[in-house]
């Protein structure tokens, strides 16, 4: 199996999802991050951004999520 074949296999395994999962939720501490230095320094354009980078965030989260669902992972966040 050619290391391309791997990658793409690995990313659609309970595992891979996991993994993405974490590097969503990691993003999301920059997000946060850019979301305090706006406040602080009342920059309502760089807050929008945050916010709408936090929305695109969780949505991805959110899908991750239901793909481990359908792949029959049913302790998933206790669901």
């Amino acid at each position: 199996m050619s290391a391309i074949k791997k990658a793409k296999g690995f990313k659609k395994s309970k595992a891979g999802t996991y993994l993405s999962i974490g590097t969503s939720l990691f993003g999301a501490v920059s997000v946060i991050k850019q979301a305090k230095k706006a406040r602080f320094e009342k920059d309502k354009l760089q807050l929008a951004d945050a916010v709408v980078s936090a929305a695109a965030i969780a949505t991805g989260v959110a899908l991750l999520v239901r793909e481990l669902k359908r792949m029959g992972d049913d302790d998933v966040l206790a669901g």
